[in-house]
């Protein structure tokens, strides 16, 4: 195999892999550590907020280096083999659609990004080839349905019939991770049906680190399936794709680096195995380093706007910080984009569904999900520009921010006819829009927008199909932005403290343990103390009884799913020393969350330094 080491990196950080000298956080599987870079992006501007998400993305990109880390990296000579291994079967299995299927599953984020992949390789292979398996079902691909991530029965039962009718299905379970019970459930019926199931797992913790609790009301733990696929690996019989892309740049949420690595590895595997097979070539190390060298360059391409991304990202702060919402109108899968990042806030920051919303000028008919048609199901389930237009603008007001996300490819009289619509009733109109070096966007329509993030694509790679290729780098290129625009929003607004979400929704086994360590973190408390807390704020008393002390966790989750302010709430109660009813007044008097946490963290450090002067 063609050696790693002589490829030249563009990326540096500024505190590359400091992470690892963490000590406070050594037990944390490194998908849940703090990340030192974004240490204070509470405290930071839009201009520094986009810059500290810059340089996070950047460790996707870092070469192994052994005197620095003990980890395996995207660039890594054994990830490059297994993701050469994994094409040529995926290749193998495309030679015969009819009794071959291809599987993309996880949960969330990352069952969002499978239903998007499979539609995106089925239309590249000019075949159906693959198909998708999303935790909660297609609901979860406009809104969040966390608990239903912790039921490894469901997950088994929904890959058992997507797979009946197939002789050899080629599995992908995705959890960045290595923590989810749905996808944990459907590893496990390959490894007991290898006749028929290649498992590939797909995450970015070492195995070591995979979650080794006891899945409530199951068999195994995750990391005793992920260490079955380490043993059929060596059989090559199934395959695990986990490099190290370092902690998310707010803490735990895997929406953000752990989304954009998937996309890139599963865009290169099947990219590379649709190549070798149109071309009757060979896959090599070759393939995937020419692949994954094009993502780095859509990375740099991408923050080279870093200037006008940081104006987004200040606008839509105000937005929210003046109770305004922020609204993206996409076209085609850049709308799409825009969908999936509006429905993580609502669990990431705890938001509610109208803060964000995306829109689409597809129907459901056009998205081709499985369940078809889900407009019936509620008022988050209205999606198209139709719906925008009859529901939304007549709505809109001056605090509101509209991004407009396109291609200069798509019709562009359309586009503009729309945003002069949108202009009549706010001024708040921004543009994404991608393009190549040819292209440019005409006069009439570069005045309708305050500001153009105008990003230009070089020619693509040879001997590729140039278009997917395009398509997944404007893809990938507005997941960045859009993640930097509602994470930035939402910083401005005291979502975050430090570097950790304090707000979000604890609403599966995952959240409700990182809800439990964020406390301990930032408050120093007793891990008892600490859960005890939790619970009172979950079921509102200040005394717990035996019953709601012994209980399972999931039922914690179910009475905990919908409320809001559980982690503040917790967190004023556990530094102030005080009622729960006293937490939410504090909380209830204030409107950014963050400043009521800080300024009892300034008063506690006071009193501590008193009482140290006085001893």
């Amino acid at each position: 195999m063609k050696s790693t080491k002589v490829f030249k990196h563009d990326v540096e950080t500024s505190q590359p892999r400091k992470w690892e000298l963490a000590l406070n956080e050594a037990q944390l599987p490194i998908t849940e550590k703090s990340n030192p870079i974004t240490q204070n992006i509470d405290k930071s501007d839009s201009v520094q907020i986009v810059q500290l998400l810059k340089e996070c993305d950047a460790e996707i990109f870092q070469k192994e280096d052994s005197t620095t880390t003990k980890y395996k990296t995207l660039y890594s000579e054994s990830i490059l083999a297994t993701m050469v291994d994994t094409a040529k079967q995926v290749k193998e299995l495309l030679k015969d659609p009819e009794n071959n299927l291809i599987v993309l599953s996880g949960c969330g984020t990352s069952g969002r990004l499978a239903f998007l992949l499979a539609s995106s390789f089925n239309k590249l292979f000019k075949t159906a080839s693959c198909d998708y398996v999303i935790a909660g079902g297609d609901k979860v691909l406009i809104t969040s349905q966390e608990l239903s991530e912790d039921n490894p029965e469901a997950g088994i039962k929904m890959l058992k019939k997507i797979s009946e009718r197939k002789e050899r299905v080629m599995f992908f379970g995705i959890s960045c991770g290595l923590s989810a019970p749905f996808v944990a459930g459907q590893l496990h019926i390959c490894l007991n049906n290898p006749e028929k199931f290649i498992p590939v797992l797909v995450g970015f913790n070492p195995v070591n680190m995979a979650k080794s609790d006891k899945i409530e009301g199951w068999h195994s733990t995750f990391r005793q399936v992920a260490e079955g696929i380490q043993k059929l690996e060596k059989l090559h019989k199934a395959y695990i794709i986990n490099p190290i892309v370092g902690p998310e740049g707010i803490t735990g949420s895997s929406r953000m680096k752990g989304g954009s690595a998937t996309k890139i590895l599963l865009e290169s595997i099947f990219l590379a195995a649709h190549k070798a097979l149109a071309n009757n070539s060979d896959i090599t190390d070759g393939c995937l380093l020419d692949l994954l060298t094009s993502y780095e360059k859509a990375w740099i391409i991408t923050y080279t706007h870093s200037e006008k991304i940081a104006a987004l990202v200040k606008q839509a702060g105000a937005s929210l910080q003046q109770n305004g919402n922020i609204y993206y109108i996409g076209w085609k899968s850049l709308g799409i984009m825009g969908i999936i990042d509006a429905s993580e806030c609502v669990p990431t920051f705890g938001a509610d569904f109208s803060h964000i919303r995306g829109f689409v000028d597809i129907s459901f008919k056009d998205l081709a999900n499985n369940d078809g048609d889900m407009s019936t199901l509620g008022p988050e389930f209205s999606i198209s520009h139709d719906d925008f237009r009859k529901n939304i603008l007549p709505t809109i007001h001056k605090n509101d921010t509209i991004v407009f996300i396109f291609t200069l490819d798509d019709e562009v009289s359309e586009i503009e006819k729309f945003a002069h619509q949108v202009k009549m009733s706010t001024s708040n109109l921004f543009a994404i829009s991608h393009g190549r070096p040819k292209q440019c966007m005409t006069k009439q329509l570069k005045k309708v927008f305050s500001v153009i993030i105008s990003v230009m694509w070089p020619a693509t790679l040879p001997n590729y199909e140039g278009c997917y290729i395009q398509m997944f780098q404007h893809e990938l290129s507005t997941k960045w932005i859009l993640n930097a625009i509602s994470t930035g929003a939402h910083v401005l607004k005291g979502k975050v403290y430090y570097n950790f979400m304090i707000d979000l929704k604890v609403s599966n086994s995952k959240l409700f343990d990182r809800a439990l360590y964020i406390l301990q973190r930032l408050t120093g408390q007793t891990q008892t103390k600490c859960f005890e807390t939790l619970l009172k704020t979950i079921y509102e008393t200040d005394e717990l009884n035996e019953k709601m002390k012994n209980v399972e966790i999931s039922q914690h989750i179910q009475h905990a799913a919908e409320m809001n302010e559980i982690i503040p709430t917790a967190m004023v109660a556990l530094m102030r020393h005080c009622s729960i009813s006293e937490a939410k007044a504090r909380l209830a008097s204030c409107a950014i969350v963050r400043d009521v946490i800080s300024s009892i963290d300034i008063q506690e450090k006071k009193m501590e330094s008193r009482s140290h002067r006085n001893n």
